[in-house]
């Protein structure tokens, strides 16, 4: 009777231990959507979009399944950008821009009739739109009523592959051309633009975390900025081709050409592959990061997902909604190098984690996204931050509270 117990244990353990292997990774979850190639993604409340070759597809169930709600046969949706209800998708030759008003349920043709929409980026009722047309680059045009109406930039000649938007700054990525071609900057509306000194590289992707700014290059891997383009840093794999670049907190995801799928956990400085579960040679080609999931959108073998939690330094540590928010002190406090800062959320919303030097100034940005209610605990590794006095401030809807914690060397 001892041997069977024994037995049974064992059998259980064996299948717990391969239930929970078996989670712990990327799944396709592609249903009406297909294999795919997915350019984008746009997000809002329990909404995603995705778009990819033939329209544009709506999921309202974390992407178990999708519904294509934007039908565009033998055309692309290479970019969206969401404002309130308002989502923005950019195609090919021919169609432009396309509008919706109810977050992709229904849509409308716009403007910019005859460009390819490569990339969207909107900033309060400011969108701006970055555009080809036979291959002759035109640049970056700009709406300052919520798409209904646009003008061309004086960046007019340009392939523009990517914005960003921080403040009254934006930056523009574009491919190569016979002339300067890289990072831009305008900081007045795109009146005057400047190229940064990130030049002579194909930019597919540009993401702000805090003051970071991050560029995914073709050939170059990832560069970033800490003075708004004044000076770059290459960093990850060189000679690696990224596509998109998502960020949660420090840790960094740069989509890759044929190699899925690259982490950092300390805000770009060091690399290594997450791509458990993905097949070998997979390219992805954009992602986001939505209800506590991160998103893969690939060329050729549709949307895969994996909880975010499995990857990076957040975790729930109860589903038990408490009575209020709250923040707890850091745990070990000192500490050197990492630390866990504990907090709750008593209503579904907004979240953001930051943490700021003795000066004031925010130095990263651990959580960002919405969260359900609940107990959560981020551990924080601050490997690459001098000794100091830090503070950490957890603000949602009306609550906001800071604590201090010390870092020794």
């Amino acid at each position: 009777m001892k041997s069977i117990k024994v037995f049974v244990f064992s059998l259980v353990s064996i299948l717990t231990c391969f239930i929970n292997t078996s989670t712990a990774q990327w799944i396709k979850i592609s249903n009406g959507i297909g294999d795919q190639n997915i350019y984008s993604f746009a997000s809002s409340g329990n909404n995603i979009i995705a778009g990819s070759y033939g329209g544009g597809f709506l999921s309202t169930d974390n992407g178990n399944s999708w519904t294509n709600k934007l039908i565009l046969p033998n055309h692309y949706i290479w970019s969206l950008a969401v404002n309130g209800n308002t989502v923005f998708g950019g195609s090919d030759n021919d169609l432009g821009l396309y509008i919706s008003s109810d977050f992709g349920s229904n849509w409308i043709h716009s403007s910019l009739d005859s460009h390819v929409v490569y990339s969207l980026v909107s900033s309060g009722n400011n969108i701006f739109a970055g555009t080809d047309r036979n291959n002759i680059g035109t640049g970056v045009y700009f709406s300052g009523n919520n798409g209904v109406s646009w003008n061309q930039t004086t960046l007019n000649n340009k392939s523009v592959r990517s914005l960003a938007v921080n403040g009254n700054k934006i930056f523009a990525g574009t491919s190569f051309s016979s002339t300067d071609y890289g990072v831009f900057l305008s900081t007045d509306n795109g009146a005057s633009w400047n190229i940064t000194s990130l030049s002579g590289q194909t930019v597919y992707s540009l993401v702000f975390n805090g003051n970071r700014l991050f560029a995914g290059t073709i050939g170059n891997a990832v560069y970033y900025s800490d003075d708004n383009g004044s000076t770059w840093t290459q960093t990850f794999v060189p000679g690696q081709s990224v596509y998109s670049i998502a960020v949660s907190g420090n840790n960094i995801f740069a989509g890759t050409y044929q190699s899925g799928v690259y982490q950092s956990a300390n805000n770009g400085s060091n690399w290594s592959n997450a791509n458990t579960g993905f097949p070998n040679g997979i390219s992805v080609y954009s992602m986001c990061i939505f209800n506590n999931y991160i998103y893969a959108g690939t060329l050729g073998q549709g949307v895969w997902r994996r909880p975010l939690s499995e990857v990076v330094g957040i975790h729930p540590t109860s589903t038990e909604v408490p009575e209020n928010f709250s923040l707890s002190q850091n745990y070990p406090n000192p500490f050197n190098p990492s630390t866990k800062l504990g907090f709750g959320i008593s209503d579904l919303g907004y979240v953001s984690l930051k943490i700021y030097d003795v000066h004031g100034r925010e130095v990263a940005v651990l959580v960002n996204e919405n969260l359900s209610p609940g107990s959560y605990e981020f551990e924080w590794n601050a490997s690459g931050f001098p000794s100091g006095v830090y503070f950490y401030k957890l603000q949602s809807g009306q609550f906001s509270e800071t604590k201090k914690m010390l870092l020794t060397k």
